[in-house]
C-alpha cells in the first residue's frame, strides 16, 4: 500500500452485534481491537458467487499449519486464496469454533446470553441483504481468539491474549463480501463485551 495516501477512517462494530460489507480484490481490511480481549468473528464469500466461501478445512490443508498468521492465507471451498494475512499483532486467533448463537447459549452456556443472537444472528441479520442465507455462514476465522488443543485433543476457550489497540490485517485476493462481528459470548472474551474498530483500505 502507498504509505502516502492517508488510511480510511475506523468504523466501530458495538459490542454484540455485526455487519457486512464489499471489499474489492486487492483491498486490505484492518481489524482493531480497541481495548483488547475482544474476538471478532469474521466470514467471506465471492462478491460473484456467494456460494464459494471461506473454508477452514481447506486452509488447513494448503496451509498446513492451525497457528495462521502473517503470510498465511486463507482458503475457499473452492481451492482459491481469499485472504493474505498481512499483519498480525496478536499471533493467536482460531478457525476451529463456528460463531456462537442461541443454541451456543443452550447447549455450553445453561441458557444464558438467550437475550442476544450471538455472531451467527448478527452474522445472518447482516448478510442477508447480499443473498446469504443463515445455512451457508461457515465457520468463522476468529479473530483474536485464544483456544487451546490439550494433548487429549480436548479444546478450551482461553482469554484472548490480544492488548488494546492490537491489529490484524488481511489483502483481498478477490472481490468478497465480509461478515465481521464484535464477538458475543463471554467465554471467548474474558467475559467483558467490547467494541470491534476495523477499516478498508483500497489498493494503492
Amino acid at each position: 500500500m502507498d504509505l502516502s495516501v492517508p488510511a480510511a477512517p475506523l468504523i466501530e462494530i458495538p459490542p454484540r452485534s455485526g455487519t457486512a460489507f464489499i471489499i474489492e480484490r486487492g483491498a486490505t481490511l484492518t481489524i482493531v481491537d480497541p481495548l483488547g480481549e475482544q474476538v471478532a468473528d469474521l466470514v467471506v464469500f465471492g462478491a460473484e458467487d456467494p456460494r464459494e466461501h471461506l473454508s477452514n478445512g481447506r486452509t488447513f490443508d494448503y496451509e498446513a499449519t492451525i497457528a495462521l498468521t502473517t503470510g498465511n492465507r486463507l482458503w475457499s471451498n473452492r481451492s482459491r486464496p481469499l485472504l493474505t494475512i498481512v499483519r498480525d499483532d496478536s499471533g493467536t486467533h482460531d478457525f476451529l469454533l463456528t460463531p456462537c448463537s442461541r443454541d451456543t447459549w443452550r447447549l455450553c452456556y445453561g441458557g444464558d446470553h438467550d437475550d442476544v443472537p450471538g455472531c451467527f444472528g448478527n452474522l445472518a441479520t447482516a448478510l442477508g441483504p447480499f443473498g446469504i442465507e443463515p445455512d451457508a455462514i461457515p465457520t468463522a476465522f476468529n479473530v483474536f481468539m485464544n483456544v487451546a488443543v490439550g494433548p487429549d485433543g480436548r479444546l478450551s476457550v482461553r482469554p484472548p491474549r490480544s492488548q488494546p489497540g492490537a491489529v490484524f490485517a488481511v489483502r483481498a485476493e478477490e472481490r468478497l463480501i465480509v461478515g465481521l462481528t464484535a464477538c458475543s459470548a463471554a467465554l471467548s472474551c474474558n467475559g467483558r463485551f467490547k467494541p470491534i474498530h476495523y477499516r478498508v483500505d483500497a489498493r494503492a
